[in-house]
């Protein structure tokens, strides 16, 4: 208790000043008609902005992508006095407001449930810049990564010293068009925060034993994984990366401009995802953006990620390394003809037509606000 104690002053210290500041910057603004709060993060600011709504009798939205307490319970432990608190404060507070978005339908029932909390599902959807990338900007996007980074080089020599290669294109140089490279490597992308929640030891393992089908004779291609992002975990899994020594598959780690990763999600030829949720209730961020490039995806099992990935439609789910290998071998086996599941999954992503983030929004919440006014 007493290790506790101190930790937990600071803690409620350092809440009370930025519930502070952030009513006092609040209330400098013009009064608005609604207050739209995504949570999390929610402590303080949904008691902050319920504040404010009394002020300024405005509406209150809270847009619940997640259960800030079970975040916090990743680091401290289900049973943590915090994280206790957390949990009484985002259900009492949670409840004083006037409308409430959620991104899953397992959320909305949770909140229902267990909060008395009524809320409309608005899925996460792609913004409109998250498509397939033309060739030609997929070749631009390379030679510029490979000025930083080794896997995007080309493998071989050119013939010619003035021709225009990347590890995956080149130009012809007798017409001058962009063409994909013979017996190119696979573009397997994965994007993280580098945190608690992505075990990225299963896609390392994954792709130990890939390296193993190769060496047995299996015919697949190499692969250049890309792993982008910043975090916490990054130099720790970074180590564990150096200690690997694959000679058909190459592993970078960059930092992507804003711009770029869109280009390169819509580049890729799939997409491997181990975001494990907190709470078992909220939806990847990076699926829907894949989703949205008509990237199909691996992705790592959780309660209800069966809403956003339909194993053997637009992506496969699995539960190991052992899984995911498999998958990897299936997926990539004689690569890159246009047949077999990868090419399927991408024709039912390009099929589905789905709705951008600013066409789901019309739909579901605006009707919701002409309702309630």
């Amino acid at each position: 208790c007493f290790a506790v104690g101190p930790k937990l002053l600071q803690y409620v210290i350092k809440v009370v000043v930025q519930a502070v500041q952030l009513l006092y910057t609040m209330l400098k603004i013009d009064q608005p008609s609604y207050v739209l709060l995504q949570n999390p993060p929610g402590l303080p600011s949904i008691a902050v902005a319920w504040v404010a709504c009394l002020f300024w009798r405005s509406k209150l939205i809270i847009d619940w992508h997640n259960y800030g307490y079970t975040i916090m319970s990743l680091s401290h432990g289900r049973n943590h006095p915090l994280v206790q608190i957390a949990k009484w404060y985002e259900k009492l507070f949670g409840r004083l407001s006037d409308y409430n978005l959620c991104v899953t339908n397992a959320m909305k029932e949770d909140l229902w449930v267990n909060c008395n909390i009524k809320a409309v599902t608005l899925y996460d959807k792609p913004a409109s810049y998250f498509k397939e990338t033309p060739l030609e900007l997929q070749h631009q996007l390379y030679m510029k990564l490979a000025k930083d980074y080794e896997p995007f080089k080309p493998r071989t020599e050119s013939v010619s010293s003035d021709a225009e290669m990347s590890a995956f294109t080149e130009v012809d140089e007798k017409n001058g068009h962009v063409i994909k490279t013979r017996g190119r490597p696979a573009l397997l992308i994965s994007s993280t925060s580098w945190t608690e929640d992505e075990d990225f030891s299963v896609l390392l393992k994954a792709l130990e034993d890939y390296e193993r089908f190769i060496n047995e004779g299996v015919k697949l291609p190499s692969l250049v994984c890309v792993i982008t992002g910043k975090g916490p975990l990054k130099d720790y899994y970074n180590r564990l990366i150096n200690k690997l020594h694959f000679k058909h598959i190459q592993i970078c780690t960059p930092w992507l401009e804003a711009e770029d990763y869109p280009l390169l999600l819509g580049s890729a030829d799939l997409g491997v995802c181990l975001h494990k949720s907190s709470s078992g209730l909220d939806l990847p961020m990076k699926v829907v953006d894949m989703f949205g490039c008509c990237l199909p995806v691996c992705a790592i099992h959780f309660e209800c990620l069966h809403e956003l990935v339909k194993h053997n439609e637009n992506g496969l789910i699995f539960r190991d390394s052992n899984e995911l290998a498999e998958q990897l071998k299936m997926l990539f086996l004689g690569f890159p003809k246009l047949e077999g599941k990868l090419h399927n999954f991408r024709k039912n992503l390009r099929a589905s037509k789905q709705l951008r983030w600013d066409e789901s929004w019309d739909q579901t919440v605006l009707p919701l606000l002409g309702r309630n006014d």
